[in-house]
């Protein structure tokens, strides 16, 4: 029952154009559904109107850049180029770090803080708008399950600092 509500509540926000989610956290272990869920908020584009990203401090990772709409970390990964226009993070790899993305149209945007390049990039295998850091794509990751997880720091793939 709660992996259902997870999922009706992620598509509910995919769906509406609210802010992008954190990957929801399940009072039980993990399933596949809540997981899909995860991806699937991670993934739903981030509000107009206010800052896509500002800094905050991160456990005794130290001051990072977090999405504004739910405060959780954001990566960069090291398979992709700066300035290239792709992100080389795709299937199985996007499943694991959702994208950050904004709605078409969109130019994103940081609060005081952010010293960083903003831009975005289309993604090629869904067309939405991916932000970018100093040219390189912004991911959440699906193991940081509350603002402050600073878990996606692993080889290859890098906690933005600003």
């Amino acid at each position: 029952m709660a992996a259902a509500i997870i999922v009706v509540a992620g598509v509910a926000a995919a769906c509406s154009g609210a802010a992008t989610a954190a990957p929801a956290a399940s009072p039980s272990a993990a399933t596949a559904a809540s997981a899909a869920a995860s991806a699937a908020a991670a993934s739903a584009p981030a509000a107009a109107g206010g800052p896509v990203v500002m800094t905050a401090t991160v456990g005794t990772v130290g001051t990072l850049v977090v999405a504004s709409s739910n405060g959780m970390t954001v990566y960069t990964f090291d398979k992709d180029v700066a300035d290239s226009g792709t992100s080389a993070c795709t299937g199985g790899c996007l499943a694991k770090w959702p994208a950050l993305t904004v709605p078409a149209g969109s130019t994103p945007t940081g609060a005081s803080g952010v010293t960083g390049k903003l831009g975005t990039i289309t993604r090629a295998d869904d067309s939405t708008l991916q932000v970018t850091y100093n040219g390189k794509p912004l991911y959440f990751f699906t193991g940081d399950k509350a603002a402050g997880d600073s878990n996606g720091i692993y080889t290859g793939w890098s906690a933005v600092k600003p």
